[in-house]
């Protein structure tokens, strides 16, 4: 992947670059699914952590958990979760155009006084379509959509996974991108292309 495919990746639709990754160490807490579910997600969040040479924690001193996980049936169901307005201000519009598009998935981030993330909320419709992908595909799609702040345009085209015989996993080519950005020379938040450089640079490039 060269610098200018990176730096798609983190052009917003309206064309400004940034490129954001967690300031902290991430405390999920996933709603909506059984045990064996819960496992595969932790998982899968735990494995996309470690790749990127970041931490988990079991609490945040500011937040308690930081990283808010939902699996839910029906965008109505948020309506009446306690309390999440209070996190989500214009969260009743907000599902009013979620429900407007049929949307299955949202993401929500929250940044510190530097610009890194401090906080996500993460919302999984299971609709036709999520309800016929496994479990651990969809486990680890989402960590990797929230491992950083990707561009909304980022997997439009083409998925941060791919398929290795029967088995589904991370791209290198992205895995690549996820362990660059978190290389403690480079900021934790970047809005300048040349950032993307700076990446292409640190990536493993053939002989």
């Amino acid at each position: 992947m060269d610098a200018e495919e990176i730096e798609r990746l983190f052009t917003r639709g309206d064309g400004q670059y940034l490129c954001a990754r967690w300031g902290r160490p991430i405390v999920p807490v996933v709603f909506g699914v059984d045990d064996a579910t819960l496992g595969v997600v932790k998982g899968a969040l735990e494995a996309v952590v470690a790749l990127a040479h970041h931490s988990m924690s079991e609490t945040d001193p500011e937040l308690g958990a930081n990283l808010m996980m939902f699996f839910l049936r029906d965008w109505d169901e948020l309506r009446h979760v306690p309390k999440l307005e209070k996190l989500i201000p214009d969260l009743l519009p907000l599902l009013d155009r979620l429900e407007a598009v049929a949307a299955n998935q949202y993401r929500i981030f929250r940044f510190d006084a530097q610009g890194a993330i401090k906080a996500a909320f993460v919302f999984v419709r299971m609709d036709a379509d999520l309800e016929s992908v496994a479990a651990e595909t969809l486990a680890l799609n989402q960590a990797v959509q929230v491992i950083l702040l990707w561009s909304d345009l980022a997997f439009a085209d083409r998925s941060a996974l791919a398929k290795v015989g029967q088995v589904v996993v991370l791209r290198p080519d992205i895995a690549e991108v996820i362990r660059a950005a978190y290389d403690p020379v480079l900021p934790a938040v970047a809005r300048h292309p040349a950032h993307a450089l700076r990446l292409s640079a640190r990536l493993t490039h053939p002989n």
